[in-house]
């Protein structure tokens, strides 16, 4: 699927200094929501673009800021997808008829049982592992928990790893010369997942963090 659509990059950059805050807006809330679409094709793309100054302002550094502002702002609201219709369907519905919506049993059941046996603080962790990403809001809606506290952990999370790609994406339009969009894709994709590990265990550390300052309060109150 990556190479599928990076390999339509070039019609949809011509379009960036029109629509390119659009168009992220739009792929993002796809990426974040049931639907399966590679962050890496949207964010790496946007923040080459920012960098050699192709998109609405032609200015790198506020358009970078903006990608990544617009980018965070479409994940969060491809997670209320999942969070509000898994609240509203109820587990049994998405058991049975999730595969039509691209929710694997196999994935389903492991996004639910992280979250189950971690908590709310899996919602930030989760948004820097590839597959559970984006399910993760699931069991969030079926266990109802508080909007407010989803909102800051997918937020947390999600603007992360947003940034991360953008930045990746803007480095190599600083310093990669000319090369192809497929190229972009999959050298940048290649720095993120060698640097993967450091990216969960940086959020693993600030969710143990959060667990035990919680811990602490409660015993305290």
């Amino acid at each position: 699927m990556l190479d599928a659509l990076a390999a339509h990059l070039d019609a949809v950059a011509a379009l960036a200094p029109l629509w390119g805050y659009a168009l992220v807006f739009f792929f993002m809330t796809i990426e974040s929501s049931f639907i399966p679409f590679p962050s890496e094709v949207v964010m790496l793309p946007a923040g080459f673009l920012a960098a050699r100054g192709e998109l609405t302002l032609h200015a790198p550094v506020p358009d970078f800021a903006l990608v990544c502002l617009v980018g965070l702002a479409g994940s969060i609201l491809g997670a209320y997808v999942n969070y509000f219709l898994s609240m509203k369907l109820g587990e049994p519905f998405l058991r049975k008829y999730g595969k039509w919506f691209f929710v694997k049993p196999g994935h389903l059941d492991r996004a639910c049982e992280v979250f189950n046996r971690y908590g709310a603080a899996t919602t930030f962790v989760c948004r820097l592992i590839p597959v559970i990403r984006q399910l993760i809001s699931i069991p969030a809606g079926l266990a109802r928990m508080p909007l407010a506290k989803f909102t800051l952990f997918t937020g947390l999370g999600a603007g992360i790893w947003t940034v991360l790609l953008a930045l990746v994406g803007f480095g190599l339009g600083r310093s990669a010369g000319d090369i192809t969009y497929l190229e972009l894709v999959h050298r940048g994709k290649a720095m993120i997942d060698a640097n993967l590990v450091w990216i969960i265990l940086g959020g693993g550390l600030f969710a143990a963090a959060y667990l035990l300052v919680s811990k602490l309060v409660m015993r305290r109150n």
